[in-house]
């Protein structure tokens, strides 16, 4: 398993992050405080605390190329 923590603030943020997301076919969990949701479902991505960072939980070992393309929302 991969972890990161990312930071969704628009709108079109988290339509852009689902869009990357739905690409792969491996699962990938959202976790904010003890809620944990699909990143594949917008509506479960709406229905977390969006003004704070996220945990991300990708569910593979081989994430390199999914964390490229999702860099400019990951927390540094």
């Amino acid at each position: 398993m991969t972890k990161t923590t990312i930071s969704l603030h628009a709108i079109n943020d988290v339509k852009n992050f689902v869009d990357i997301v739905m690409k792969y076919d491996f699962d990938i969990d959202l976790v904010s405080g003890r809620y944990a949701v699909d990143a594949k479902s917008i509506m479960g991505i709406f229905s977390l605390d969006l003004s704070r960072p996220i945990e991300l939980n990708a569910h593979t070992d081989d994430a390199e190329e999914f964390m490229a393309e999702i860099d400019k929302y990951i927390v540094k």
